[in-house]
């Protein structure tokens, strides 16, 4: 995680994939029996996966692959009435987020960059994918939804 992409041993890039994607795959799958009236299945993604991020490494190809296979799980269970979506927030200081070398960095480059000058909360996050379960997302499939207050703009 906090070294190069062209450094990162086969186990390292194998434990990153099966945590941040594979494991997506295996919650679809394993819900899919359970969803017979259809449903909806998010996972959050970061933008870092489109553009090159600093210090965030690793986790840009990964959060790539996720991304596809949102997309993949979409068309797949689609005609079951399943739906996939993948939720893109800014960054958010998260358990997670906190393994990102120089996290804190980010977060304060990006309350000063982005358009809405502010970082969105677990609130906003929650509020998208609300929206995205709800009957007012029965038609939204296989999106990859920035909520980022804009950051997704930037170069």
């Amino acid at each position: 995680m906090h070294g190069r992409v062209v450094d990162s041993s086969a186990e390292g890039l194998a434990l990153a994939m099966d945590v941040s994607c594979h494991s997506f795959l295996r919650m679809a799958r394993l819900a899919e029996p359970l969803m017979s009236d259809g449903g909806c299945l998010l996972c959050v993604t970061f933008y870092g996966s489109e553009r090159v991020v600093e210090h965030y490494n690793l986790m840009g190809p990964v959060k790539a692959a996720l991304e596809s296979a949102t997309r993949y799980v979409a068309a797949e269970l689609g005609p079951k009435g399943i739906r996939a979506h993948a939720i893109s927030p800014g960054p958010i200081a998260t358990r997670a987020a906190s393994g990102i070398d120089r996290f804190d960095e980010l977060l304060e480059r990006a309350a000063a960059t982005v358009p809405q000058h502010q970082l969105v909360t677990i609130e906003d996050v929650g509020g998208l994918a609300a929206f995205l379960v709800s009957d007012a997302g029965r038609h939204i499939t296989g999106t990859i939804i920035p909520v980022d207050g804009g950051q997704h703009l930037l170069g």
